[in-house]
């Protein structure tokens, strides 16, 4: 019998979805895929996904989903016995959109700029300008996600994908240097203090960050997708 496949980098946004995984309890195989050897753009990867990038679902049925929403959503509808998302059409909505933030902006206009600072310029003199433009795109958007949380907007005492994609950018965040606002703070440390969080660390080599102690990024993280 098939199962589901997962492609993944330890300590990239796959990590929140490897989280959903992990609550869910859901079967499934772990792939991991170095992005710093370039192994995303590997014919028998780029036959799978032809953007080259994780977090990777391939389905039973061998359909491959490709983006953290569409991965989320369909473990919440299809998987999880428990609700992951707000049966509420506006809360869900609303949960869309911050999540559209954390991933659109967050990660892909904040971050990549910190991690992927080449793709932005050839020229090195221009790098720390970048990465100070990521680092104030990374904060405007936590001070937004945080006003949100701080109304009840995102992430209610019920777990839900909103976050496990919250959690992987405050872990960026601090395993970069960039202050968490307040209320991003509390809900890290919440998030920690989860099973499968603390599983998902343990097995994707980030047992410092479960003792507290500071920990630099892993080398294959930082070609980030």
């Amino acid at each position: 019998m098939s199962t589901m496949k997962f492609y993944f980098t330890p300590g990239s946004c796959s990590t929140g979805i490897h989280i959903l995984l992990e609550e869910i309890g859901v079967s499934f195989e772990a792939w991991p895929v170095n992005l710093v050897k370039g192994e995303q753009y590997r014919p028998e990867f780029l036959a799978i996904n032809p953007k080259g990038t994780v977090p990777v679902l391939v389905l039973e049925d061998g359909t491959a989903l490709t983006e953290f929403i569409a991965i989320a959503m369909w473990l919440a509808k299809n998987c999880s016995r428990k609700p992951l998302v707000p049966a509420n059409t506006k809360a869900l909505i609303e949960m869309l959109d911050l999540m559209n933030l954390i991933i659109s902006a967050c990660h892909g206009q904040g971050f990549t700029r910190i991690f992927t600072t080449e793709r932005y310029s050839r020229n090195p003199a221009d790098y720390e300008q970048i990465r100070n433009q990521g680092r104030n795109i990374v904060q405007g958007c936590l001070s937004t996600i945080d006003a949100r949380i701080r109304y009840g907007r995102i992430v209610s005492e019920q777990f839900s994908i909103a976050d496990a994609a919250l959690f992987y950018v405050e872990f960026w965040a601090a395993k970069t240097g960039i202050p968490l606002p307040e209320a991003c703070h509390e809900h890290y440390q919440r998030m920690l203090q989860r099973p499968s969080v603390r599983q998902v660390l343990m097995e994707e080599g980030y047992h410092s960050t479960l003792a507290g102690e500071p920990v630099a990024m892993r080398a294959d993280v930082h070609a980030v997708a």
